[in-house]
């Protein structure tokens, strides 16, 4: 058996106390629990509980995912920003249907989103982009995210002349800079249990917009 074998096999998981979770007291929506469950996942000690997975389909067909920060969630979706010109930000112009995914281990909570994602206006991407650090600012100003690179030296580069300029220019603009929101239609709410008699909450959205639940087998 190799390394690999014997470390994937001694791997447990959820090896902490676990929170319940009665769906019967859920909201009628899934936005009030989901900020409740984000809050409790960091108070939880949980490591960067803002990060998420968001796939998205390629011209083709064939599906994308990748870790991306949830910069907000409100009554008009769930927010986060990149460039346009990315590999998602094509994607999503291409096909704005989209999911997320959000894991919190330390309590044995994951939460998955579906819906379509729209572009906020180029003042909600100057404000987003400016509400966050120098590193972040710089970073994207750097731009050309997704286009082959051709050495790491280039890249020292380009990002030590954007960090300069990010420190000198504090409200300079990148223009591809792109708020996004997913406005979802779908969203489960899965509480792991450690003798697997896991929970699974789910709303999604009749044909008149209402949120409707219902409980789905683990």
């Amino acid at each position: 058996m190799t390394d690999f074998d014997e470390t994937l096999r001694s791997l447990r998981v959820w090896d902490t106390d676990l929170p319940g979770f009665d769906p019967d007291t859920a909201p009628a929506e899934p936005l009030p629990l989901f900020r409740a469950w984000l809050v409790a996942a960091a108070r939880a000690g949980q490591v960067e509980p803002h990060t998420m997975a968001l796939a998205t389909v390629d011209a083709e067909g064939r599906p994308d995912v990748r870790t991306v920060m949830l910069h907000g969630a409100d009554e008009r979706g769930w927010h986060f920003a990149s460039h346009a010109t990315s590999a998602k930000g094509r994607q999503l112009a291409a096909d704005p249907h989209a999911a997320l995914h959000f894991y919190w281990p330390a309590q044995g909570r994951q939460v998955r989103l579906r819906g379509r994602v729209a572009s906020g206006t180029p003042e909600e991407a100057y404000a987003d982009l400016h509400a966050r650090s120098t590193g972040a600012l710089a970073a994207a100003l750097v731009g050309r995210q997704s286009e082959v690179l051709g050495s790491v030296a280039e890249l020292a580069t380009a990002s030590e002349a954007a960090w300069e300029r990010a420190r000198a220019e504090p409200d300079a603009d990148a223009e591809t800079w792109t708020a996004y929101v997913l406005d979802a239609d779908e969203a489960e709410f899965f509480q792991g249990d450690a003798r697997r008699r896991h929970l699974r909450l789910r709303y999604r959205r009749d044909a008149g917009g209402a949120w409707v639940r219902d409980l789905l087998w683990p």
